[in-house]
């Protein structure tokens, strides 16, 4: 069972050095949110004087795999790419990335076609830093790909790994969906009521946790994505109490003794 770790989401307006620091008295593992202060391309040396697993979560803003507009599909893969390298050189796990949007619901089609042909772009990247690229489902904005589990064959059928977002798929109504059928290589952890993506801390909203964790793939990396590190704090420790309820929860959890 994979351990639980933190998302630096919760830290951005700090410095890097500072947040993997922190981190690092919680936690074993750490996504790096790639954006502001935690842009890898720019402070990545502050990696290796710590003792953690890294995964990398790519740029979020100024960024579209899926833009109908060639010069920003390109631009966008270009930033990823460079992404890719600075991700292998820390030997992170994975790279998450979001599956683009179409800005206007009326040319969603156009970029759908514009999305598949990233996809095959990201598979070549993939093999040449060697970096698994985990490609994140979506929360329930319409013009947003990925938001149900139609799209993993097309994700398999480029050689590409998936990132299950708990929190974006109880959001579609999709979650048990994507439990039956996906086999994620890496996790966002986060809850929320079905109504909003707020990335509430774990024990909060309606997911249930100790139904949903014993279903996902024991070497799926986890990723605690929450907002504050109060609410990160929170989520281990409704983690730990739940472990104590039973041996299906100390499996949840990572405390039993079946691996």
């Amino acid at each position: 069972m994979q351990e639980l770790g933190c998302s630096t989401w919760c830290l951005m307006d700090r410095e890097l050095p500072e947040v993997l620091e922190t981190l690092s008295a919680r936690t074993d593992t750490v996504e790096i949110l790639s954006e502001a202060a935690h842009d890898i391309l720019y402070c990545s040396e502050a990696c290796f004087s710590f003792d953690l697993r890294y995964t990398v979560h790519s740029p979020t803003a100024d960024i579209n795999i899926a833009s109908c507009r060639e010069p920003i599909r390109q631009a966008s893969l270009g930033l990823l790419r460079e992404v890719c390298r600075a991700a292998g050189e820390i030997g992170a796990g994975c790279v998450v990335v979001h599956p683009g949007f179409s800005p206007w619901i009326e040319l969603l089609d156009r970029s759908y076609l514009a999305l598949q042909q990233s996809l095959g772009d990201l598979s070549a990247i993939q093999e040449e830093y060697g970096v698994p690229v985990a490609v994140e489902n979506m929360g329930s904005w319409k013009v947003c790909h990925f938001r149900d589990p139609s799209f993993l064959p097309v994700l398999q059928e480029a050689g590409l790994s998936f990132c299950l977002d708990l929190g974006h798929a109880n959001l579609n109504g999709a979650l048990d969906e994507f439990l039956a059928i996906g086999k994620p290589l890496h996790v966002h952890l986060h809850n929320n009521d079905g109504s909003d993506d707020s990335h509430q801390a774990l024990g909060h909203g309606n997911i249930d946790l100790s139904r949903v964790l014993p279903l996902l793939p024991r070497n799926a990396s986890r990723i605690v994505e929450v907002q504050t590190l109060e609410a990160y704090d929170e989520s281990i420790r409704f983690m730990a109490e739940m472990g104590k309820g039973g041996p299906d929860c100390r499996e949840c959890t990572g405390d039993g003794n079946n691996g």
